[in-house]
Parts: C-alpha cells; structure tokens; sequence
C-alpha cells in the first residue's frame, strides 16, 4: 500500500473519531468533547439554528439539559472523501431523544444526515463547516417496561453518572 493510501486512511480514521467525539459529547453532556469536534471558526446550519461551531454546541448542550431526560445519538454509513488537508463527508445518524414532560414524557426519534467539510489543520481534523438534513421524526409514548421488569441493569446516563465515566476520553 502506497503513503497517499494510508494518508487517506488515517485522516478517514481521524475524521471518524472526531464524529464520534461529537455524539458522545451530546449523549453525555460534555461540552468540551462536543466542541472539540469543531475547528474555532467552523460554522453550522441545522435550520433551527445557523451560527459558530462553539456557539451551537453551548446552545445545544442547554437544550438538551433542559428538554431531555436521556438522549443517544448513532452514526450509521459515512461516506468521507479526503483530498489533501480537506475532506467532506455525508454522515447518516439516528437519534432519540426522551422529553421532560409531566405526564411521563414521549420519545422523539429523529433520522438525517450531517453533510460536512473537514479541514485538517496543524495535523488535526476537524469539522469546518456542517449542514443538517432531517429525512424523518417520529414521536411515540414513552416506555420504559423493559427496565421496570429488569432492575439490575446498568442504565446510562449523564456526566459522572453514567458507567463510562471514569473511562478516557478525549
């Protein structure tokens, strides 16, 4: 295998990892992980909302603190193209999201794709520019009978609570 072949896989595995920092970042609300997704000036348009990288990680994360007792965000196929010190990508992902609600909340579900632009920069990729498309949501009733018939699982959460914790990751 040829050096510009194993460039490009190793940038793709960089690109990767910086996804996955992203959803993680999310699920646990951890800003820091979230924003190190994104380069300073990266810029974001998910409809909703149009502005910085940073800006839309901090309004992102209080949202979700905010609105949503759990969430679990899955990437699903990447197609990530790397040319030099620059990529793209379409990045498909599926996310639930369980709402704060008095009557026992409901489950929101929310499928898309993220079409991204990755610069690297100092040796480092990141994201520099990221588009949401929304192809479909669905909204059901909260259900959590599983857990009420088995108690000793260990259930996710957020922060310092969730079991992955005191696990390294940056």
């Amino acid at each position: 295998m040829d050096e510009e072949k194993i460039a490009g896989l190793l940038a793709r595995q960089q690109i990767e990892d910086c996804l996955f920092r992203y959803m993680r970042g999310q699920d646990r609300l951890n800003a820091a992980l979230q924003r190190s997704a994104f380069h300073d000036d990266a810029t974001v348009d998910y409809g909703f909302f149009t502005g910085s990288g940073a800006d839309f990680v901090a309004f992102a994360q209080q949202l979700l603190a905010e609105r949503y007792a759990a969430t679990h965000h899955m990437i699903g196929q990447m197609h990530i193209v790397v040319d030099g010190a620059e990529g793209h990508g379409e990045i498909y992902f599926l996310a639930w999201h369980r709402r704060i609600a008095e009557a026992g909340g409901d489950d929101l579900l929310i499928a898309g794709r993220y079409l991204d632009r990755y610069t690297c920069r100092d040796g480092i990729w990141r994201i520099s520019q990221r588009r949401e498309v929304v192809d479909w949501t669905r909204t059901d009733a909260a259900s959590d009978a599983w857990f009420d018939r088995t108690p000793e699982a260990l259930r996710g959460g957020r922060r310092e609570q969730d079991p992955s914790a005191s696990l390294l990751f940056t």
